[in-house]
């Protein structure tokens, strides 16, 4: 009989058991016993959150080994990704192994799902949870030093956040008994992929997607411009006074290109941002107002104008043709963005009259929006950072910013200038969204209110220079 029940013992415990409550009958009353499963603990012994671990039964020292996750350090929803449990320990008497693991979001709940690989591992079901544990062939019987089991882990199919992996292991000395066990929690966690940017920063000069600050000198018709990525000033002389800046990626290489338009020709010259050399072509008429931006989503910048004498859009697409599109009314100002998120920019239009703001998106339909007075600026952009252009005024006589957010239509105001400033949209920090700026003609500094790095001051240019990030503010 003690034979018997040693090697149950033998069984039950030293496999790495994480033990369960159960109860016997004594006289009258049941008081708890303990019940060990060899093939694997039952749910709820992973050290997560509302777990127990498997130090309910099991006891011994309390330093030696360790036991490490390794889960993707970032996760795409969806995408399954290989998990590593592993246990390493010098002290050779330690001959049994074994580990319970779950996934949960910041709230506690379950993340993603987990698949075994091979005959080492399993699924328990649990409260809300699933958990991976090892089986009975996984406990690795007589495999000293160091055991390892891999499983797959498929991400939630959508973002959820930071995901923390629990996981409690037993590194077991196999004498039959439940002392002398070593019992090891271990966490890691996981963050979601962070996706691309869906909008390149404007007026970025050198490909870093941050907005470099820089001028236009109208007298000599000088571009300065600070890279953000080296904090190094360039200077070209490109243009006359009366020329229109309008700056683009027209190359495609991912940097903006020194570029304006002639009225009095209807010529476009671009300085390619690659080696300086120039081109010029033929577009528009005198009249016009150049309307640069991505209209066929191809990540190059595609020449327009809009024609106020016929409210008429012409745009010529890099990828071939030219599009014509009657839209506006009279007195209207062409504000072109992607509003939709679809990355292609949408004809738009500002009616100052009626502080109207009239969307014809790509991806459908027209809508119409009352935001503004006839003596605010407009200076819309991605303030929200989701991917869409939020529709937004600068309020020159009180310095207040509205924008009006493109996920609900809500808005909020940002205090940031005062009269006489000049508002210089862009994402100066590269984080995404768009950084509310002025520059100060008064005493030639920048004012940029970075949504990520916060309060940057600069000092660069002279009274009478045009921040080139307002060269498409009305």
């Amino acid at each position: 009989m003690k034979t018997g029940l040693r090697r149950l013992k033998l069984i039950c415990v030293a496999l790495f058991t994480l033990l369960g409550l159960a109860y016997v009958l004594v006289g009258d009353t049941f008081v708890p016993s303990s019940k060990a499963f060899s093939t694997g603990p039952p749910p709820g012994h992973s050290g997560a959150p509302g777990d127990l671990t498997c130090t309910a039964c099991h006891s011994g020292p309390t330093t030696g080994g360790s036991f490490t996750i390794t889960p993707p350090a970032n996760y795409t929803p969806g995408d399954t990704y290989q998990i590593v449990v592993r246990h390493v320990n010098g002290d050779t008497s330690r001959m049994r192994w074994g580990f319970q693991l779950t996934a949960l979001n910041d709230s506690q709940g379950m993340a993603g799902s987990f698949s075994p690989t091979n005959g080492l591992t399993q699924i328990v079901e649990g409260s809300g949870r699933d958990y991976i544990e090892h089986t009975l062939e996984g406990t690795f019987g007589g495999s000293t030093t160091t055991v390892a089991w891999t499983f797959n882990w498929t991400a939630p199919p959508s973002n959820v956040g930071n995901v923390t992996f629990y996981a409690a292991g037993n590194q077991a000395n196999n004498d039959g008994t439940s002392s002398g066990d070593r019992i090891i929690t271990a966490t890691a966690s996981s963050q979601p992929t962070t996706p691309a940017p869906t909008h390149k920063a404007p007026f970025d000069f050198d490909g870093d997607n941050k907005t470099d600050i820089g001028i236009f000198r109208p007298g000599p018709a000088e571009w300065w411009i600070n890279r953000s990525s080296t904090s190094q000033t360039s200077a070209a002389q490109f243009g006359a006074t009366t020329d229109i800046i309008a700056p683009g990626d027209i190359t495609g290489d991912g940097k903006y290109d020194i570029t304006f338009w002639r009225p009095s020709t209807g010529f476009w010259f671009v300085l390619r941002s690659e080696d300086f050399s120039f081109f010029s072509f033929p577009f528009g008429s005198n009249g016009d107002i150049p309307v640069p931006a991505n209209y066929d989503g191809d990540t190059k910048t595609d020449p327009a104008v809009f024609r106020p004498s016929s409210n008429t859009w012409f745009i010529l697409k890099s990828g071939g043709g030219t599009d014509i599109v009657p839209f506006g009314a009279a007195g209207d100002l062409p504000v072109p963005s992607d509003y939709d998120g679809d990355g292609k920019a949408d004809i738009a239009i500002f009616r100052p009259s009626v502080g109207q703001w009239w969307l014809n998106r790509t991806t459908g339909g027209v809508i119409v929006l009352t935001f503004g007075t006839s003596a605010d600026r407009t200076v819309h952009g991605d303030y929200t950072g989701d991917g869409k252009t939020d529709v937004a005024i600068f309020q020159p006589s009180t310095g207040f910013w509205f924008i009006l957010r493109s996920e609900d239509f809500s808005f909020y105001s940002v205090p940031f200038g005062s009269n006489g400033d000049i508002p210089a949209v862009g994402d100066y920090d590269g984080d995404g969204k768009w950084d509310t700026a002025i520059f100060r003609p008064s005493d030639t500094n920048w004012y940029i209110n970075r949504s990520t790095a916060g309060l940057l001051i600069a000092q660069f240019g002279s009274n009478g220079d045009r921040p080139i990030p307002n060269a498409f503010v009305h």
